[in-house]
């Protein structure tokens, strides 16, 4: 099963939604980076269920231990492993999942590969699987603090279904943790809170899409052909649970526009080239410009509804399926750190790539 992830920074996550715990190992980690448990924690605490009225009530604590490759506070160089507890397993709640297939889940498509699959939550499926990456996302982003000064990725919610978010200049942490629905506009947060609030009443879900910048990267990191930044950025978002879209810079907008119109100019400002619009979204032949990376991921309504649905069983026959448990009405508050520690990962490995490659970045 595929649960690997980068080249030189690289990680392999493991566990089950409803299994003894959840964890990554990393390879390819600097040595000598500072490196506590809060600051993994702290990434963790953002995504982690039962931190709001519109998330998950499932009351777990997702407390990270670091088992290996930290020395006095700082990396060895080791591999890193860290691993998180689950305190609030409650397999019952799945027993009707034994045979019939949850609509739009993974149900039939893990039994039609393995002939086998994890009931309790989804196992591998569980968007719980999460935490190894957003915990290795922490020690990515401390590396690039340390190895690229200046950079800097926030993700937002911009849409909650046909809810959108005005974005404004400046971008902040601060800005988006400060309302539960993490989104860029605190005045359409209210409306976006409601919305979900009136639609987990229903015991029904939303979706809506995430956008992200990504400041401070220098020119030069991706590959030509097959590993260009996009591509990897795409994969790498694209394998989060309930993703079903990404799109850079003007994305699908951009079709509607002239190659004219759509062209990023070139200046020199202080000796440095610069592009006087960013439809290309900070990326042009795979590689990063130096721009900021502007990209946008669409996330799905959750699957898991609490209302009878039309199924089939194992056995192949129709029947009918009400789900139980606790589940997000809608993926997207906890979504916002998922894209952000994805992120934090592709950059760190092509910087290492680049620098492992070239030495270091053309100064042109």
């Amino acid at each position: 099963m595929g649960s690997s992830l980068g080249t030189l920074f690289s990680i392999h996550t493991w566990g089950e939604s409803h299994g003894p715990g959840i964890g990554v190992v990393i390879n390819g980690v600097p040595p000598r980076l500072s490196l506590t448990v809060e600051d993994i924690q702290q990434e963790l605490d953002r995504r982690r269920p039962g931190q709001s009225k519109i998330v998950t009530p499932r009351a777990e604590l997702d407390q990270v231990e670091i088992l290996s490759g930290v020395e006095q506070g700082q990396t060895t160089g080791a591999a890193l492993g860290l691993w998180v507890r689950n305190t609030d397993q409650r397999p019952s709640a799945y027993q009707e999942m034994q045979e019939a297939y949850r609509p739009s889940h993974a149900d039939y498509t893990y039994d039609a590969k393995f002939g086998i699959r994890s009931v309790s939550g989804g196992g591998r499926s569980s968007a719980r699987e999460t935490i190894g990456r957003v915990a290795a996302g922490a020690v990515a982003q401390k590396a690039l603090t340390q190895l690229s000064p200046g950079y800097r990725c926030v993700a937002y919610v911009k849409s909650v279904q046909h809810l959108q978010a005005e974005v404004p200049a400046l971008v902040t942490r601060e800005l988006v943790d400060g309302n539960m629905v993490r989104t860029c506009d605190p005045a359409k947060a209210v409306e976006m809170i409601a919305a979900i609030e009136a639609i987990r009443t229903q015991g029904n879900s939303l979706g809506g899409v995430i956008e992200c910048q990504i400041h401070g990267v220098p020119a030069g990191l991706g590959e030509p052909v097959f590993d260009k930044l996009e591509a990897d950025l795409a994969k790498a978002m694209m394998s989060l649970p309930a993703s079903k879209g990404f799109e850079i810079g003007s994305g699908f907008a951009g079709t509607l526009m002239t190659g004219l119109e759509h062209n990023d100019a070139f200046y020199m400002d202080q000796g440095k080239v610069r592009t006087r619009s960013n439809h290309s979204g900070g990326i042009q032949g795979g590689i990063s410009n130096g721009e900021t990376i502007v990209f946008r991921v669409a996330f799905k309504p959750v699957a898991t509804v609490l209302r009878e649905q039309q199924t089939v069983n194992r056995e192949g026959e129709d029947c009918t399926l009400k789900a139980r448990g606790r589940h997000d009405p809608c993926v997207l508050p906890r979504a916002v750190p998922m894209v952000e520690a994805m992120a934090h990962l592709v950059v760190v490995d092509h910087l290492l790539r680049q620098r492992g490659q070239c030495g270091s970045w053309s100064q042109k």
